[in-house]
């Protein structure tokens, strides 16, 4: 048997990281309703090369373009996280810090001027890439599955995701997949 040095989580660190994913879904449920009842949350995007703007690279995830669009974010940011989450609550922590910081802040530094960014879909894109990734980086079987099972379900979202359209922020797309790499080779244990 050879070690790959990972620990593996308790059920309670388990159930911890599940509970901070299910949080962060209903902060989004909440503030969509909040914007809905009082207006004008989502100015708080991400907004490229607006200093005013930084603060949307921790709110832009939390900020929705209507009940139709959080719904659409909802369900896969469910399933990916809480599949992270299983892997304790730091784990699930970290990925999605690095994701939402990578994801923001390379849209705020390439998106074009004059627009404006909201949407928990670079965190989807960020769980996407980390699941595939961290099975090629682990190379444990678990995870290898899982980043297949995850391509196979997800791949073509991934795909039609980069293609520039209207009113879609290809870049949070991009960025937010580029984060979930970065993280699953950052906190690959063969790494340390």
């Amino acid at each position: 048997m050879v070690s790959t040095g990972e620990v593996e989580p308790q059920r309670d660190d388990r159930v911890r990281g599940l509970m901070l994913v299910g949080l962060m879904a209903a902060v989004m449920w909440a503030v969509e309703i909040v914007d809905v009842v009082a207006g004008d949350l989502d100015s708080a995007g991400i907004r490229p090369r607006n200093v005013d703007g930084l603060v949307g690279i921790v709110a832009a995830p939390f900020l929705h373009g209507g009940f139709g669009h959080l719904f659409g974010n909802t369900i896969p940011f469910l399933v990916l996280g809480g599949v992270i989450a299983l892997s304790g609550l730091a784990r699930v922590a970290a990925v999605t810090v690095i994701v939402a910081l990578v994801g923001g802040l390379g849209v705020w530094l390439v998106a074009p001027a004059s627009t404006l960014h909201i949407g928990a879909s670079g965190i989807v894109f960020g769980f996407i890439t980390y699941l595939i990734a961290r099975g090629v980086w682990s190379r444990r079987a678990l995870h290898l599955a899982v980043g297949v099972i995850v391509l196979f379900v997800y791949g073509g979202t991934l795909a039609f995701g980069f293609v520039p359209t209207p009113g879609v922020s290809w870049q949070g797309h991009a960025f937010g997949a580029l984060g979930g790499i970065l993280a699953a080779w950052l906190l690959d244990r063969r790494r340390h």
